[in-house]
């Protein structure tokens, strides 16, 4: 397995990153699949309409549904799916973050309660190596906790000294615990430190002494100002290997994913275009609209006539409104749809000017454009 890059334009990289189920062009956006679905797409659509080369799958959801038992008797996600392309599994680190109030942590790990039914379970950095093993997904991800915003100088220190001990843990037990199926997996690390500059150059180093297959950079997008998490970014990829993919964990908007490449970003994954579609936000190639509004009831145009999907052709804007306003889940659906094809077409875009050499100048105005509310 393998990262190669092609071409450089400032700090923004197009690369090819090989694995174990397929190569990867780079920068890519991964869509969520958290408990083995992207929420209201069907799997070929995902592979042969909106063209998604990777997911991503969460190690907390299926470790409580469907269990471990079920995914290794079906020889692994991929199998259970039926998708034969890239996985990579977040740890379930975030869900230690957001289930605050139902968990409890210590440098052992994380005792926690479920959130289906209130049973307790304890995550270890082994245990979750040992789940997505199970999982068996291309990529894992290291055992983490994501520093919530704001967080006090001496909580975030703690909390990046119980991260980096962790990591030393998901490694050792990886490198005595063989994959459980026909392929190998690859761990990436996780850069924490919150919002201090120190902190976040104190753990850029110390994951850059793994040679890992890449790294991550989590923490960000979390409440903290956009013009802080672009420093972080800055800050951390000039420590990082240049050789190495970066993925930025969970963010963000077409605006947000256009400022991180320019910084060196290469994996991006987030749950806003199919959570924002659901709820009526449309992301086009002429600016960002809100289909629920009344200005939309009298629109007969095509959703994105720019657009890859014969459905944003086909469909009305009227219509698509008409949808949402009588509760259709056909309206959630198709803006789901049409969301997630303009992320992937957006990161073929990016690619094509990196390649090009003219991304510092494609991606100011690809901002405003995108951004613009319709």
């Amino acid at each position: 397995m393998s990262f190669e890059i092609k071409a450089i334009n400032g700090k923004a990289r197009a690369g090819i990153l090989k694995l174990p189920h397929g190569e990867i062009e780079t920068p890519v956006f991964m869509p969520i699949g958290t408990v083995g679905s992207v929420k209201g797409i069907m799997w070929n659509d995902l592979k042969n309409i909106i063209k998604a080369q990777i997911i991503l799958a969460n190690t907390y959801h299926l470790y409580l549904r469907p269990g471990t038992d079920i995914l290794y008797e079906a020889g692994g996600l991929h199998k259970f799916l039926n998708w034969e392309r890239p996985i990579l599994s977040d740890s379930g680190g975030y869900q230690v973050y957001s289930l605050a109030n139902i968990r409890k942590i210590n440098v052992e790990g994380v005792e926690f309660r479920s959130h289906l039914d209130g049973s307790k379970h304890f995550f270890t950095p082994e245990k979750v190596m040992e789940i997505q093993q199970y999982i068996g997904s291309d990529i894992m991800m290291a055992f983490d906790e994501c520093t919530p915003h704001p967080a006090d100088y001496e909580y975030a220190k703690k909390s990046l000294e119980l991260t980096q001990k962790w990591l030393v843990k998901c490694i050792e037990y990886l490198e005595t615990h063989p994959a459980k199926y026909d392929f190998p997996q690859y761990l990436f690390p996780i850069v924490q430190g919150s919002t201090y500059t120190d902190l976040r150059e104190k753990a850029a180093n110390f994951v850059s002494q793994f040679d890992t297959l890449g790294y991550a950079i989590g923490g960000l997008s979390v409440g903290e100002p956009a013009e802080i998490m672009y420093e972080m970014i800055k800050i951390v990829n000039n420590i990082l290997p240049e050789n190495k993919p970066r993925y930025l964990m969970g963010v963000g908007t077409p605006e947000n994913i256009l400022q991180a490449v320019a910084l060196g970003v290469d994996m991006f994954d987030c749950v806003i275009p199919t959570r924002n579609g659901r709820n009526g936000q449309l992301f086009t190639t002429e600016g960002i609209i809100n289909i629920k509004n009344e200005k939309w009831r009298h629109d007969f145009s095509p959703i994105d006539i720019q657009s890859p999907l014969e459905i944003d052709h086909t469909t009305t804007k009227s219509y698509l409104r008409h949808l949402f306003q009588a509760g259709e889940m056909l309206g959630p659906m198709i803006a789901s749809y049409h969301n997630l094809a303009f992320y992937i077409r957006l990161m073929q875009e990016i690619r094509y000017h990196i390649m090009q050499g003219d991304y510092d100048k494609y991606y100011p105005t690809a901002i405003e454009t995108y951004m613009k509310r319709l």
